[in-house]
């Protein structure tokens, strides 16, 4: 066959023309049956993370309607479909209804139509037609009337083939790269962790602290109740202008303008609560999930947050450091009130029931400076990391794009 028809032969086909959309569902996972919910697939990738339902694993949502699917059918996620996730199953089972059954017709392998599925062109069509601001869907209407390149089955077969080559093997680079970025952030925290809590010094004197978060310290070192610590701060401003500063698990406290977010913000902040540069600041309600920290300007915070002011000096650093430790957050959450862990809520009496180490004054500065630096260090290691990760999966959207568009 010449390469003129081989070409006719290529034609682009309305995706309902290529694959069925599979109607089938259940009241209730079926007994026995594994689950799949779009949290379970990877971005991007077509790949399965987890199977929910096995081994006596219970399902949160086991009553609600599921779709139910085959070996070789293709879950598409029609909720924020700019996720891009899609899958070709292997096992047969139930799925979320926020996911699209596809049963490829004989003219196109489920491989293929996964990867076409996966494609950047498409999935940004599908996103052009997506109703709903927050939670935004895609119908099948719609998606089953957007093109894709059906090539012939054979071509079909090698273009998966290559694919399973080339891509695979930068998704394996990916991987662990991201596998790379896990280590550095666990060191990270390890780093912090110790540092603030024994110093230094390896060779220093260590006894018990007598608190069970703590565990060792340096024989030199005190220990204090926060209450002897900190004085809780209401001081109110009369015209809401200063700075507003927020409070995050993952930044500590910044101000409001470096949030690169959508938020609802108040008419007017009159009435916001003040702090100072060196002022504790928690977010009462994500306590629990490590937001505090301290301030680094004057500024105003919500009147929901709680603002503690030391009442002896510490070095701003290593108390931002200290707070936002795993270990401690764990230790004040014991002491937050609330039912369920996510509606926790950290008030005064609760912080200061905790204890906390008290370096000298000097150490603290010293121990805070090596924190910055050696973080700094790690830093640089991550952030050219995620250049990394990024350029590869750049090369593998391009790669499997130009693959099936037909122009590989």
């Amino acid at each position: 066959m010449s390469s003129e028809e081989a070409s006719q032969e290529r034609h682009m086909l309305k995706l309902k023309y290529a694959a069925t959309l599979v109607g089938a569902r259940a009241e209730s996972r079926p007994e026995g049956s594994p689950y799949v919910g779009l949290e379970n697939i990877q971005s991007r990738t077509g790949k399965l993370l987890s199977v929910q339902g096995l081994e006596g694993d219970e399902l949160a949502d086991g009553t609600s309607t599921v779709n139910l699917f085959e070996p070789g059918d293709v879950l598409f996620g029609k909720l924020r479909p700019y996720l891009a996730k899609a899958w070709v199953a292997t096992f047969a089972g139930a799925c979320t209804t926020e996911a699209l059954v596809l049963r490829p017709k004989d003219c196109i392998r489920s491989d293929y139509l996964c990867r076409a599925l996966l494609a950047p062109d498409f999935i940004r069509e599908v996103d052009t037609t997506t109703f709903g601001s927050k939670m935004p869907r895609a119908d099948w209407a719609d998606i089953g009337n957007i093109e894709i390149y059906v090539p012939p089955l054979a071509e079909q077969c090698e273009i998966e083939r290559a694919l399973s080559t080339q891509a695979d093997h930068i998704s394996a680079l990916i991987e662990a790269k991201q596998s790379m970025l896990d280590l550095l952030t666990e060191k990270r925290r390890a780093l912090v962790a110790n540092a603030v809590t024994r110093g230094l010094n390896p060779e220093v004197r260590m006894r018990e602290s007598n608190i069970d978060w703590l565990g060792y310290m340096p024989t030199h070192w005190r220990t204090e109740r926060t209450r002897w610590l900190f004085t809780e701060i209401d001081e109110r401003s009369e015209d809401g202008s200063e700075e507003l500063l927020t409070v995050s698990h993952l930044t500590g406290v910044t101000t409001r303008a470096e949030k690169e977010v959508n938020m609802f913000l108040a008419e007017s902040n009159e009435g916001y609560k003040r702090c100072r540069a060196g002022d504790l600041v928690i977010n009462t309600l994500w306590a629990w999930m490590g937001a505090m920290g301290v301030a680094r300007q004057e500024g105003i915070v919500s009147p929901a947050y709680n603002v503690y002011r030391p009442v002896q000096a510490f070095d701003p650093d290593y108390l931002d450091y200290l707070v936002r430790t795993p270990m401690f957050v764990a230790e004040i959450t014991r002491y937050s009130k609330g039912v369920w862990s996510s509606r926790m809520r950290l008030y005064p009496e609760g912080l200061f029931e905790a204890w906390m180490p008290v370096p000298p004054l000097s150490e603290q500065t010293q121990i805070a400076r090596t924190i910055a630096d050696q973080v700094q260090h790690m830093d640089g290691l991550s952030n050219a990391t995620k250049d990394t990760v990024a350029l590869l999966e750049e090369r593998r959207t391009a790669l499997i794009a130009r693959a099936v568009s037909g122009h590989a």
